[in-house]
């Protein structure tokens, strides 16, 4: 059996003028997932990951632990889900039909509690039925691209790799849902809970592919208190 690992980004920027950037903490669980891999003896057959700063920086953080050069791969699909645009595209028509979504709104989106609500109610408008908004990319294009950059990833590698994938929390949701034979309806159940910088397994043998685990961040408590303090965020 081959091993896919998909690895949530550090923590990036909330809130700054630059959100697309890790933060020192970010910079730091990127550097404890790698001394984490060779503490583990696992060496990277290649890696992927999406073409975002806040993938790429984890990759590169990761990677440096590795005892050979890993040969890091930059592909588009495996970008996050495009929340801002589905914000400023599907928010106001939720907004006309939720006064209390309006209300949330209406006190600002500074936290990332507040702000976490909001994709929620996007996000789990977006994958239903009732979504049509033509200037947006589409549910079924996105969880197609998604599906298939794994897909090929899988045929190009071929069996007994170990392979990481650097991606972010909606992309990840979306490939464990799509193991799992789940549609867009409970994506956000897996979306929601992601660690940064936690990993999630795959097995997988030919076009076949299962869930060994998910979200496992239990390095990163482990190496915090080592350190004497905490790598563990969600946000």
């Amino acid at each position: 059996m081959a091993t896919i690992y998909l690895i949530r980004h550090g923590q990036a920027s909330f809130g700054a003028a630059d959100y697309d950037k890790l933060s020192e903490l970010g910079e730091r669980q990127a550097k404890a997932l790698g001394t984490y891999l060779a503490r583990q003896g696992i060496k990277l057959d290649a890696a992927y990951s999406g073409d975002l700063l806040r993938q790429r920086k984890t990759a590169e953080l990761a990677l440096a632990s590795q005892p050979q050069k890993v040969n890091h791969r930059i592909d588009s699909r495996f970008n996050e889900i495009r929340n801002e645009e589905q914000i400023e595209h599907l928010l106001p028509q939720l907004m006309e039909r939720d006064p209390a979504l309006r209300a949330l709104v209406d006190k600002g989106l500074a936290d990332s509690k507040t702000y976490q609500k909001v994709i929620e109610a996007v996000f789990n408008y977006w994958v239903s039925p009732a979504c049509k908004e033509p200037a947006i990319q589409s549910w079924e294009d996105y969880a197609t691209a998604a599906r298939d950059a794994l897909q090929e990833l899988m045929s190009e590698q071929g069996a007994g790799k170990t392979i990481a994938v650097f991606s972010s929390g909606g992309t990840i949701a979306t490939l464990v849902a799509q193991v799992l034979g789940l549609g867009g309806e409970h994506t956000y159940k897996f979306y929601e809970p992601i660690f940064n910088c936690s990993v999630t397994q795959l097995f997988y043998s030919r076009d076949r592919v299962s869930l060994s685990y998910f979200n496992d961040r239990s390095f990163l408590q482990i190496m915090g208190n080592e350190l004497g303090e905490n790598l563990v965020s969600y946000r």
